[in-house]
């Protein structure tokens, strides 16, 4: 089996940064309550050097803040399309990118519904447990506007349907009980400062 895939390929290896991150610029985060993440994003329609570099920061943004996916609401641009370099539960590493992306729909006879806790770059800090299918395929564009399909399964399932829901305009407290809401924002308190000093020496480490 291989221990990597780069936009639903195998490859025998790739670098960790992944190289998209060394062109990069890091980008703020926004966070839950700001508009541009409780909406739908637009649909990108212009492929070219400013939607390259868009993903570049967006990778160099992600591993800043120490994520496994970002969505391009979360650095404030209103367009469909995520990055992520993420594990998957037998530990074989995915990274690469999707535009327009679309989970397809499963037959909720053949799916099992993992309850696992589950975190936000811009829900920063707090983690809750969130039922979500142990299999995702997404369908959608690389940046040069070619047809790409990406699957996956347990956590790395976890990250495609979390940022497919980004870009639909839902962060993973919309999936909460009311409670369970109230819980994770009072973990935002108690965390924020800590996870943005952690971030703020990841941007030293990773730009110096």
């Amino acid at each position: 089996m291989p221990r990597v895939f780069v936009q639903g390929s195998p490859v025998d290896s790739y670098p960790r940064p992944a190289p998209e991150a060394r062109r990069g610029s890091v980008r703020r985060v926004t966070e839950v309550g700001e508009e541009v993440l409780h909406r739908p994003s637009r649909d990108v329609t212009e492929f070219g050097p400013d939607l390259a570099a868009l993903i570049d920061d967006m990778f160099l943004t992600m591993y800043v803040a120490e994520g496994a996916g970002l969505a391009a609401n979360q650095v404030g641009v209103d367009l469909r399309l995520f990055v992520y370099d993420c594990p998957d539960d037998d530990g074989v590493r995915h990274v690469g990118h999707i535009v327009n992306p679309v989970l397809d729909p499963l037959d909720p006879a053949g799916r099992r519904l993992l309850d696992e806790g589950e975190g936000c770059l811009s829900v920063p800090g707090a983690v809750m447990d969130v039922p979500r299918p142990d299999r995702a395929v997404v369908r959608g564009l690389d940046k040069d506007g070619d047809p790409l399909v990406v699957e996956g399964t347990g956590y790395f399932a976890r990250c495609l349907a979390h940022e497919t829901d980004h870009v639909n305009g839902q962060v993973y407290l919309d999936r909460l009980s009311k409670r369970d809401r109230k819980e994770a924002l009072r973990q935002v308190a108690d965390r924020r400062d800590e996870v943005f000093a952690r971030r703020t020496a990841k941007t030293k480490a990773l730009t110096a």
